[in-house]
């Protein structure tokens, strides 16, 4: 094969590796003396082979060339040279999280946190933008100087006024990464990434994919029945907030789902700030999870009700339901600290009323005519026969 030492106006320096459609090469423009990458794609391929490719490719270049964000790859120019097509783009000094994860070191969490916001900075821009990337996992992100993070490879985005559509039922993506809609090859929207991201999340936290299996099919079907552990299960170090984030990150239903990124980078964002150092006027996410898991986790008779990891409801909030948890168990003062730090109005005492009633007995439930659960039962008697030596001793007095 030909050693290729020109692109359009581009010199070629050298080969930096295979990426998913062709050989990307380090270069130089020698208008602005810039070095660049340049992704690029044989095109002597087959007629509808080609057809696909070469609109794919290009899908690629409209799609990240119009997209300006710090956690973007900055896309500067794109041509075609005889049956080679070609991007050339921001050349990155730096790693793919792929690499870092295969070292089988631990990212400390608050790095990982750092991560996951950055990514979900970068594809909220992009949906805000219409852009679904489609194919967000460890090796699509570059992390460079100073942990700063972009987002690369937007070769099988789709945007709403693209040409070249995937047709419904075909299947792109990396199995391991993809969402319950993508599997099945269903209509995805930006909720998909959203999934895969928190695939992304699992895995940096607890060093494991989610979803696992000895072939593609196995792992598909894990994606669409699985239910992984807990990330606290798998690490103990992981804060129990994190458990609630990355279950709503990975609820088959994408209405359970976070349904922006915004709305997950903010969750991502309360948690990190509140592993960083405090003082003793703040709750740390530690804490206020522990009383959150302590009132989620028993009703008034004792007994242990088991706290839902997956398909949280879409009401679910990090920030609103640690300052609800916080007037519940901590002070004045760190109350109206949270309040500060959140920029929440804090809860009134009907709030928090009504957050205490979710643990009592249902008296309702009571009053029906099935049996109320063994706990309620023994509460309930316990509650009878007390009342009943009270009377009793009123009347012998």
């Amino acid at each position: 094969m030909t050693k290729i030492t020109q692109l359009g106006r581009y010199e070629v320096i050298s080969e930096i590796g295979q990426g998913a459609m062709g050989i990307v090469y380090k270069a130089r423009d020698p208008l602005i003396d810039r070095i660049v990458a340049i992704k690029t794609i044989n095109l002597g391929l087959a007629l509808d082979e080609k057809e696909e490719y070469e609109g794919r490719f290009y899908q690629e270049a409209k799609a990240a060339g119009r997209l300006s964000h710090p956690n973007i790859v900055t896309i500067y120019d794109v041509g075609k040279t005889d049956e080679v097509a070609y991007i050339a783009m921001e050349f990155l000094q730096g790693r793919e999280i792929r690499d870092i994860l295969n070292q089988g070191a631990k990212l400390p969490t608050r790095e990982v946190l750092d991560i996951a916001v950055q990514i979900a900075q970068g594809l909220d821009y992009a949906h805000e933008h219409g852009i679904v990337h489609r194919d967000v996992k460890p090796s699509n992100i570059m992390m460079i100087r100073d942990g700063h993070i972009k987002i690369t490879d937007f070769g099988i985005a789709r945007m709403e006024s693209a040409s070249v559509r995937t047709q419904t039922g075909m299947v792109l993506g990396s199995p391991k990464y993809m969402s319950p809609e993508q599997v099945m090859g269903k209509s995805i929207d930006s909720r998909s990434d959203i999934f895969s991201l928190g695939v992304m999340l699992y895995e940096m936290l607890t060093g494991n994919a989610p979803f696992t299996g000895e072939n593609v099919n196995a792992i598909m079907y894990q994606t669409l029945n699985g239910v992984p552990p807990p990330p606290s299960k798998v690490d103990a170090s992981v804060p129990e907030m994190l458990n609630f984030i990355v279950a709503k990150a990975l609820a088959k239903n994408v209405d359970d789902r976070y349904q922006s990124a915004k709305e997950l980078a903010g969750d991502l964002r309360v948690c990190r700030d509140q592993l960083a150092p405090v003082t003793n006027a703040i709750v740390t996410s530690d804490q206020v999870m522990s009383d959150r898991q302590h009132v989620a986790s028993s009703d008034v008779s004792g007994d242990i009700v088991p706290l839902p990891t997956i398909g949280l409801s879409p009401a679910f909030d990090s920030a609103s339901a640690t300052m609800r948890l916080a007037a519940m168990t901590a002070s004045g003062d760190v109350v109206d600290e949270l309040s500060k730090t959140f920029k929440m109005v804090r809860p009134s005492v009907e709030e928090i009323n009504q957050s205490v009633s979710k643990v009592k007995i249902n008296t309702a439930a009571i009053n029906s005519s099935e049996p109320p659960a063994n706990g309620a039962s023994k509460t309930l008697f316990v509650m009878v026969a007390l009342v009943v030596i009270i009377l009793v001793v009123a009347l012998l007095n």
